[in-house]
């Protein structure tokens, strides 16, 4: 368990680079709330966007996660507490007005760079005209 990374993995360096190329400056592994023990793999704060790439093994994808062949009772456990966890996790952030994006570690980074950076700027044009209205 010690050798699994929790963050700066292949797939979140890769879409962090797309994101950055895009002129998007970021938090890595960083608590979007203070009162929440939980880390973000990108937060934009001041869009309040929190981002997640998870892995297929360790959240549960529903196209390739397998259950492991030994200790499986431990395991199946671990997966299901984590997945919960990220259900809690997003209800919290969006309870506190936050966007939270979620993308799988197979999923093309190209694609969830531009996701992120439209929901971005998406939230940064509202917060702009809410402050011109009032």
């Amino acid at each position: 368990m010690q050798a699994i990374r929790s963050r700066d993995t292949k797939p979140e360096q890769l879409i962090r680079r797309l994101v950055h190329a895009q002129g998007l400056r970021y938090r890595v592994a960083a608590k979007p709330l203070p009162g929440l023990r939980r880390t973000a793999d990108l937060v934009f704060r001041p869009a309040k966007v929190a981002v997640f790439v998870d892995g297929c093994y360790w959240h549960g994808c529903p196209e390739h996660y397998v259950s492991p062949k030994t200790n499986t009772g431990y395991w199946s456990d671990k997966v299901a507490g984590n997945v919960a966890r990220d259900r809690d996790t997003d209800q919290r952030l969006t309870e506190a007005g936050w966007l939270v994006l979620r993308f799988w570690e197979h999923e093309p980074a190209d694609k969830c760079a531009a996701h992120i950076a439209a929901e971005v700027e998406r939230r940064r044009a509202s917060a702009r005209v809410s402050k011109e209205d009032g």
